[in-house]
């Protein structure tokens, strides 16, 4: 086994196996159905990767379902059985820790406990949570106490507010999540919102989306948003390299080239996407990305274990 890091893998208990069906989510995202998990399953997959840690996340549609109540006691129960997998093999896991929003009372709550009593990795949150996207002055809050505390915060896309037709009967992670993701990390960008949670370290999944290609058209557009007298909102390509991101997904090559123009090389980060993307189809990306021209042994040594280590302080001295 090598030291290599996963910073985008997710877990299925069965009682959020069970909250999901019941909250009517038997095809998430228009996907053919929940992905079977187990700790053991994710152990072995881990070790065909030659993933060191792996950082456990709830993927996409969260945990609120409608209903603020429920939805505090499911994320209550997924972070503190998150928290009993690490401690079982602390050098095997990692997590990031669910929130209830779009209720932000019942977030900040749990964001606390989260990081103080199970000792989080760091928060999740979704690109949007019905409707509050990632620039919404109502995460504000959020944002501060996730900046006090200098945390990790990994998005992950779900469906857009509003848009299951905008898939056009395909599953949204084929492409509506890369639309999806695009649209409100531009919106956390344009919103000042980034700028204003300095202090914190925002992941962005699946390298970036279409971020990296769509730069320049935001940033030549950007005088449309700027009344006379006003204030130029803030620059995408100076937040593309400040933002940290993952490379889940189908990366190779063309997006991990077009990543690599605009990125800082030492906010990459190695990411499966298990068990969402299958065992077998992780361990064919994974032979993609070690023979990627474009990453030189050193820069894949960063992505895979170095980066991580930085960005997460309890990595950097336990795996030391």
């Amino acid at each position: 086994m090598n030291d290599r890091i996963d910073i985008h893998a997710h877990f299925v208990p069965d009682f959020y196996r069970e909250a999901l069906l019941a909250g009517g989510h038997e095809h998430p995202d228009g996907i053919a159905a929940v992905p079977e998990w187990s700790e053991e399953l994710h152990l072995d997959t881990m070790d065909r990767l030659g993933v060191r840690t792996s950082m456990l996340s709830i993927s996409s549609p969260g945990v609120h379902f409608g209903d603020d109540l429920k939805a505090a006691t499911l994320a209550r129960a997924v972070n503190e059985e998150a928290h009993r997998i690490v401690a079982r093999q602390p050098e095997r896991f990692g997590f990031f820790a669910s929130l209830p929003l779009p209720d932000v009372d019942a977030a900040l709550d749990e964001l606390r406990y989260s990081l103080d009593v199970l000792g989080a990795d760091g928060i999740t949150i979704e690109t949007n949570h019905h409707g509050m996207y990632l620039g919404d002055e109502r995460l504000e809050p959020v944002y501060a106490e996730i900046a006090r505390r200098g945390s990790a915060v990994f998005i992950h896309p779900t469906t857009a507010h509003g848009g299951e037709h905008l898939a056009l009967g395909y599953p949204r992670p084929m492409l509506e999540f890369m639309f999806e993701t695009t649209r409100s990390v531009t919106n956390l960008i344009l919103s000042g919102a980034l700028d204003r949670a300095d202090g914190a370290s925002f992941i962005v999944p699946h390298a970036g989306a279409a971020l990296s290609v769509l730069a320049n058209r935001i940033e030549l557009l950007l005088p449309l948003l700027t009344p006379p007298g006003g204030e130029t909102p803030p620059s995408v390509r100076a937040a593309l390299a400040r933002l940290h991101f993952d490379l889940a997904g189908a990366p190779v090559d063309e997006l991990l080239s077009a990543l690599l123009s605009v990125a800082d090389h030492e906010r990459i980060h190695y990411g499966s996407d298990f068990p969402f993307t299958p065992a077998d189809a992780c361990v064919a990306l994974r032979s993609r990305l070690d023979s990627a021209a474009s990453l030189s042994a050193g820069l894949r040594l960063a992505i895979d274990t170095t980066n991580s280590r930085a960005l997460f302080p309890r990595l950097a001295s336990q795996l030391a």
